[in-house]
């Protein structure tokens, strides 16, 4: 068993920082580097791509990545998880393959871990009595059925570590939790046994930490954000594990950014409910026994964390088509901005009702005065400019185009001193909702194959 293990946090996002992983692999010691790359809308976004071309589905991103870093990280033993394999890790590991062909790169081992797709299943699932009515509001999966185009089960860290097992140098993930990438390492090379709740939870809680980037170290930061030192070269977060279950969060030296209590904190409450009671596959944790001390200059020590046995359910993401949006601006000048970017929604709401158009929603709001803070904004005494911003959505994809035609003739028949239509008529775009549901874990099992280039 290893005293310690460093994991690296290389991405956070689909479209994070490109120099994240070539910083994390060069620039200092790391043993595994985590790469996260899905977010619930991503699944349905990959699996389009692959209905129009069998090949994609994945993250197109991780590839020039590793085209870039692969030599490194073969040199320097660097293990590497991901979960950009999207929708198609099958097709995404040979991507990789052909990447190292192309560095002469032999005797690579990668692993896949698939089979959370469950969109072809699910109307046999209903017919065994699982639903997969939406979690949140109890609404029926069957008033959105036909307009299903994703439906992934959240897999944990068990078949990571499993790929790892077999001696898999990268693995490849469809919709994992981003928790499980991180956690999937340290029981990996710790041994822990699945029912030691507390150091799973301990590798779960580090996963948090990680998961979303350079949030971790400086990056979004509210509190003294002033003084976060060099963001433009910012050095994403690293977790130094133990054996014990303690972890040490910091970043390579001489690197931007900062690693305080105060960064870790502001991360842990990233997207959390009942502090208490965090569900993962893997367990349940409790945030409230966190304990955070500044041990350095960059340096959190994180300890005491207590878990809890795991569910009997995954997580179901599944994504429907929902209607169409379509936006569009104008930007009026002082004198009285604010007054006319009022006045032309008015004008503009009065023409679409005696056009006999209906929408599910028509929002207005005026950039530089009520974009972030809606209906809590005061009004101002003078703005030199405000750029109204009205939305629409809806079924009807023809009410859709017939407000885009609404918006150039507020230019010449509207108030004055009014720009900013350069970009033309909108075009509706599809909106695609989130659906949340359980199914019982004994309904689908991970697969996962490690071949070797």
């Amino acid at each position: 068993m290893k005293e310690s293990i460093r994991i690296a946090s290389g991405q956070g996002f689909w479209g994070d920082l490109q120099t994240a992983p070539v910083d994390q692999v060069r620039k200092g010691p790391i043993d595994y580097m985590m790469l996260d790359y899905l977010a619930e809308v991503t699944m349905s976004i990959m699996q389009k791509q692959k209905l129009k071309d069998p090949k994609l589905g994945y993250a197109k991103d991780l590839i020039s990545v590793f085209d870039t870093i692969l030599p490194d990280i073969v040199h320097k033993g660097i293990k590497v998880i991901t979960n950009g394999g999207g929708v198609n890790p099958i097709a995404c590991r040979d991507a990789i393959f052909s990447v190292a062909k192309k560095h002469n790169i032999t005797g690579l081992k990668v692993g896949i871990v698939y089979g959370d797709d469950i969109l072809p299943a699910i109307d046999n699932l209903a017919t065994k009595g699982m639903m997969l009515d939406n979690m949140e509001t109890e609404d029926k999966l069957s008033t959105v059925r036909q307009h299903v185009i994703s439906a992934n089960v959240y897999f944990g860290a068990q078949p990571i570590v499993e790929a790892l097992r077999q001696g898999a140098q990268i693995v490849i993930t469809g919709r994992t939790t981003d928790t499980g990438l991180t956690l999937a390492p340290m029981v990996h090379e710790f041994g822990w046994s699945w029912n030691d709740w507390n150091k799973i939870a301990a590798g779960t809680v580090a996963g948090h930490i990680l998961e979303c980037g350079g949030q971790a170290s400086g990056g979004n930061f509210t509190g003294d954000w002033k003084n976060v030192p060099d963001l433009a070269n910012i050095g994403f977060p690293i977790a130094e594990a133990f054996p014990d279950g303690r972890f040490i969060v910091t970043k390579h030296e001489r690197t931007g950014g900062l690693v305080s209590s105060a960064t870790v904190k502001e991360q842990l409450l990233y997207e959390i409910g009942n502090p208490k009671n965090y569900i993962t596959p893997d367990c349940i944790a409790d945030f409230t026994s966190i304990r955070l001390k500044d041990i350095g200059q960059n340096r959190v020590e994180v300890s005491g964390i207590e878990g809890h046995p795991a569910t009997d359910s995954y997580k179901v993401s599944m994504a429907y088509f929902d209607g169409y949006t379509a936006y569009s601006t104008l930007t009026y000048a002082w004198p009285d901005a604010l007054e006319k970017a009022k006045r032309a929604d008015e004008i503009l709401r009065e023409r679409l009702h005696s056009l006999g158009l209906s929408f599910e929603e028509i929002r207005t709001e005026y950039l530089g005065f009520n974009s972030c803070f809606g209906p809590l904004s005061k009004d101002a005494d003078s703005l030199n400019e405000v750029v109204l911003r009205v939305g629409v959505r809806g079924k009807d994809k023809n009410a859709m185009e017939r407000f885009s035609r609404e918006i150039a003739p507020l230019i010449l028949t509207g108030p004055p001193s009014v720009t900013g239509f350069a970009a033309g008529r909108p075009k509706p775009s599809e909106v695609i909702a989130y659906w949340p549901a359980l199914l019982p874990k004994t309904a689908v099992t991970p697969i996962v194959e490690v071949s070797t280039l």
